[in-house]
């Protein structure tokens, strides 16, 4: 049987749009039961359990990795695992968000009057206010969509993408109630290129003692050429004997002067140096090390403290080698 793109094409924008809609229909969902979950959250002094079945749980584990990485302890439980023997995972101090869009789902049913028996609060997100598991619930949110994607009507489609942000909603509202900053997220995030990006400080980076380059202000340009040579990082510094920075000299600056006839000999390396260089602190991130070199066009920066004492330095291979580029 031959295909045709422009079916498909068509099929898939009719997903969007009854996704699309399904989404804008659950702000009439944010009433004072999603207020009241989200303060349920807020308040909870153990973790958050999502339980979900078949699809449900796919979003569910979702739901609890965006709870746990944004502030919110969490992580998900299968029902069915739950009845032999994970129930005994879930404290008093817990509280239990249940996923089930048809709110009839006997692998979570199962376990519901449990979960009560137990002290435990319990949070619904179904399609049906009416159904056991929201009757059963201490706070029910509604996720009703008004048809799936599926043409069928009979593959979950438009109302797990409706639970799935109705999830990153509470997430989010309860990060905001936390005062959740960008820190405390890097925390829980310390692996891959956002971890190194709001971990990684200039201090983990830089090259310190032996390994920066200085020279006296009374060196010649090639004592200073060889110090650049012997670190390697296309720079020296010029810093008295507390190790003041002076000012600074870059490969840049050595293809600006080869026209000048200067005499690389007999030149004091303070007559060409360059006064006031850009510098940052060894506390700043290296994020932030990385943006101040696109934003002044260099490739290098002398890392010094308060007083001007230079504590390390580094460029821009440094940080592509950690990670940050």
């Amino acid at each position: 049987m031959k295909s045709s793109t422009t079916t498909f094409r068509a099929l898939a924008e009719r997903v969007v749009d009854i996704e699309t809609a399904a989404i804008v229909g659950l702000k009439r969902y944010l009433d004072s039961q999603f207020e009241q979950a989200c303060e349920l959250l807020f308040q909870c002094q153990g973790r958050v359990i999502v339980i979900g079945m078949g699809k449900s749980g796919h979003i569910g584990g979702k739901i609890a990795a965006t709870l746990a990485s944004t502030g919110t302890p969490a992580f998900f439980v299968h029902p069915g695992e739950a009845s032999h023997g994970d129930l005994g995972m879930i404290t008093a101090q817990d509280i239990v968000l249940a996923i089930s869009n048809s709110g009839e789902t006997e692998e979570v049913l199962a376990i519901a009057p449990l979960i009560k028996r137990r002290g435990v609060k319990l949070v619904s997100l179904t399609g049906h206010p009416q159904s056991t598991l929201a009757q059963l619930s201490d706070v029910h949110v509604c996720i009703a969509v008004e048809q799936e994607a599926c043409p069928l009507g009979l593959a979950p489609t438009s109302s797990t993408t409706a639970t799935l942000v109705m999830g990153d909603a509470i997430a989010v509202a309860l990060l905001h109630a936390r005062g959740f900053t960008a820190d405390d997220f890097a925390m829980s995030h310390p692996g891959g290129s956002l971890g190194r990006r709001l971990l990684l400080r200039i201090s983990d980076v830089m090259h310190t003692g032996d390994r920066i380059p200085l020279v006296p202000p009374h060196a010649t340009l090639s004592e200073a050429l060889l110090e650049m040579s012997r670190k390697g990082l296309g720079m020296t510094g010029i810093a008295d004997g507390q190790r003041q920075l002076l000012g600074i000299f870059t490969d840049g600056d050595l293809r600006r002067i080869l026209d000048q006839r200067i005499d690389v000999h007999q030149t004091p390396i303070e007559q060409v140096m360059t006064h006031h260089p850009v510098t940052i602190e060894p506390e700043m991130l290296a994020a932030q090390g990385l943006k101040l070199m696109e934003d002044r066009k260099i490739n290098g920066l002398f890392v010094v403290d308060a007083e001007g004492i230079a504590q390390g330095a580094l460029n821009m291979h440094d940080l592509l080698k950690a990670g940050v580029l």
